[in-house]
């Protein structure tokens, strides 16, 4: 299984980084896991939050490959609990789909097209995340949905 994750924008503060960088270390036990950053566009320079999300969503999809799975996470998504996450995955492994592609927004969400073209999306939460935040809790459940797929104690 191959998962890359597309964030825009690049995790600026060392917490969040050594949080990242310590379960990609756990991850990569079970899976190839990729960090994908884009840019975030200017609110100051587009004055338009429509046109931010559209400019960030243009360089989102030069990232995205054909025939991978696409998530987009965004609030409004479907909810799923660490088990049924764990299920998903695992079924759609069986299904021939080996490689998942996960996208973050920035501070503003991503735009409305992204969410449309997206295979699914889900909701880690329907509290607004940091965009950072939502990364790491975003890991931490693959790694979790890896434990239980593999029936580690983690989960419990």
């Amino acid at each position: 299984m191959k998962i890359k994750i597309i964030t825009v924008g690049k995790t600026r503060k060392n917490h969040w980084q050594l949080a990242e960088q310590d379960y990609l270390k756990r991850i990569q036990r079970y899976c190839e896991l990729q960090f994908i950053f884009t840019k975030e566009a200017s609110q100051e320079t587009l004055r338009n939050d429509a046109l931010v999300k559209e400019t960030e969503a243009i360089e989102i999809r030069k990232k995205i490959e054909a025939g991978e799975f696409v998530i987009a996470l965004d609030q409004r998504g479907k909810t799923l609990s660490s088990e049924e996450l764990a299920e998903f995955l695992q079924d759609k492994t069986v299904q021939g789909r080996s490689r998942f592609c996960f996208i973050i927004g920035g501070p503003l969400g991503l735009s409305p097209e992204i969410c449309q073209q997206a295979d699914l999306v889900l909701a880690l939460s329907k509290m607004t995340l940091p965009h950072e935040l939502a990364k790491i809790v975003l890991l931490e459940q693959i790694y979790r949905a890896f434990t239980i797929m593999h029936g580690e104690k983690y989960h419990k």
